[in-house]
This record gives C-alpha cells, sequence and structure tokens, in this order.
C-alpha cells in the first residue's frame, strides 16, 4: 500500500453488524504493511525538506572535531590516534541518541494538524503512523553515522576488524537509536509543545552522554561515576561498538546493551500507542 493510496482514498464507512475497518480485525503483516507504508511517507518529507536533515550532519561534525582537537592532546598523552579509538565509536553513539530527539518534536507539530484524524479514520493499525515514523527516520541515523565515518577516516581512525564486524556495528547503533526514540514518541504524544519534548529530551540525554564512557575511559572515573557508567546504556553500546570496530570483547556489553534497548521498546511502545490513541480519539 502506497502513501498516495492512503491520502487518496476516500473515507472508509463501517458497515452495519461488521467492524471491517476495526483496528482489532487488522493482523502482524498488515500492521508491517501499513508501517511501512507510512515510513516512506515520512521518508518523502525529509526529501522535500532536506533542511530537517542538517542538524543529524552538523551535530557529529561539531563534536568529534571539538573532542579530538581541543580535549584530546589532554585527555589521550598527545596520543591523538588512541584517543581516535576511544572516541570515534562514543560520538557515533551520542550523534544518534541526539538525533532521536527530532521525531517526538515532529510527531507532536503533526498532532496539531489533525493528520491524526484522518489516520484514525482509515482501516489501518493504530499503531502503524507511529511505527512508520520511527522507521522513517532510519534515514537520519544513517545519513548520521556516515558523516561520522566519513569525518573519521579523514581525520586519520580506521576500523580494525572486518566488514561483518562493522555492519554488526551499524546495525547495533542504528537499533539503539530506534529504541531509545520511543522515548521521544512518548512525549510527543503525551506533551502538545514540540520545543518542550525537545527540552525534556535534552533533560534525559546530556547526563546519560556525559556521564559515560564516550568521551573519557572509565579508569579517569571517580569511583561513583565509573559505577554508574558501568550500567549506563551509552557505555554499554560505545564498548560493543568499540570492540566490534576496534577489536576485542564484545559479548557482555553487546548482551547488556540488548537487553536495554528490549527494555525500554517493552516499556515505551505501548505508552507512546496509548498516548496516541487518546491524543487521536
Amino acid at each position: 500500500m502506497s502513501t498516495q493510496s492512503l491520502s487518496a482514498q476516500p473515507l472508509p464507512t463501517r458497515p452495519r453488524g461488521a467492524d471491517a475497518a476495526s483496528p482489532s480485525r487488522i493482523g502482524p503483516a498488515q500492521t508491517v504493511r501499513h508501517s511501512l507504508a507510512l515510513a516512506g511517507r515520512g521518508v518523502t518529507k525529509f526529501m522535500k525538506s532536506p533542511i530537517q536533515l542538517v542538524d543529524v550532519v552538523l551535530t557529529p561534525i561539531i563534536s568529534l572535531l571539538m573532542f579530538v582537537y581541543l580535549f584530546g592532546d589532554a585527555m589521550s598523552g598527545g596520543d591523538t590516534d588512541r584517543y581516535l579509538r576511544l572516541v570515534v565509536p562514543g560520538v557515533m553513539v551520542m550523534a544518534v541518541f541526539q538525533a532521536s530527539i527530532g521525531i517526538g518534536a515532529s510527531l507532536c507539530t503533526d498532532a496539531s494538524t489533525g493528520i491524526f484524524d484522518r489516520f484514525r479514520s482509515m482501516p489501518i493499525a493504530r499503531s502503524s503512523p507511529l511505527i512508520g515514523a520511527v522507521l522513517a527516520d532510519v534515514v537520519r541515523y544513517v545519513l548520521c553515522l556516515a558523516t561520522v565515518a566519513v569525518l573519521a577516516l579523514v581525520m586519520g581512525y580506521r576500523v580494525q576488524t572486518g566488514p561483518v564486524a562493522a555492519l554488526t556495528a551499524l546495525a547495533l547503533l542504528v537499533g539503539f537509536a530506534l529504541s531509545f526514540s520511543w522515548i521521544s514518541v512518548y512525549l510527543g504524544m503525551l506533551i502538545k509543545n514540540p520545543a518542550s519534548v525537545q527540552g525534556l529530551m535534552t533533560v534525559l540525554i546530556l547526563p546519560l552522554t556525559f556521564a559515560s564512557n564516550v568521551f573519557v575511559p572509565r579508569d579517569g572515573m571517580a569511583g561513583w561515576l565509573r559505577a554508574w557508567s558501568d550500567v549506563n546504556p551509552v557505555s554499554l553500546v560505545a564498548d560493543a561498538v568499540r570492540g566490534l570496530l576496534n577489536g576485542g570483547p564484545v559479548a557482555d556489553s553487546l548482551f547488556a546493551s540488548s537487553a536495554w534497548m528490549a527494555g525500554v521498546i517493552v516499556v515505551f511502545l505501548p505508552l507512546a500507542v496509548r498516548a496516541y490513541r487518546k491524543n487521536a480519539g
């Protein structure tokens, strides 16, 4: 089902004695198809308004240049190559995490236009507009990671493992952003002000990012901060990505970060769908 067909078809009417358009009658396969069609709508919006992608390009560039050339010598003792191996995977995690903020504000804006009322009138799964919006954001995450990768190569960073490990790292980073974006989606459905959604997500992201091992090794942290960093999802994903790109142990951090991602989805996806139903009701 294409985006055009969704927007072009007339409002459906429910036949008497049968609730054919009821979301409860829609199976998983149809939900996936509807979600992919609406994800195509989101990608089309990005293509028509590329200015929406500026932040996901500029933020990682500024962060990587700043931390390597302003703070790198102090943090690494002059060993820039060593610091690049530490900070590049960390900046990748930080960049996709920050990129996940935008979806909540975007959905909050959509809610004010009445588009959700249109979706509600269609015979599609209730969760499809949210899942489609989340899937469309993959474009933002891949562009963000491509920006970091190209800049890191120019600065001298080299992947020490093979293509399979590198692709696994990419999948992990995108999965991390997708899972935590459900927090932003929930706030976007709960709060009526897009700026407030961005502000609350920033309040969440900054402590998680800077109280992690993204920019400094855990050995240089105070005891209490090291204890938090060891269970911080940002640190766990950064450790897994470092292992996949630089070589080293991966299993423990990969398992722990996957558990965090699954937990966030289990908690916030149902909350987001419930808030969406109330918003569109």
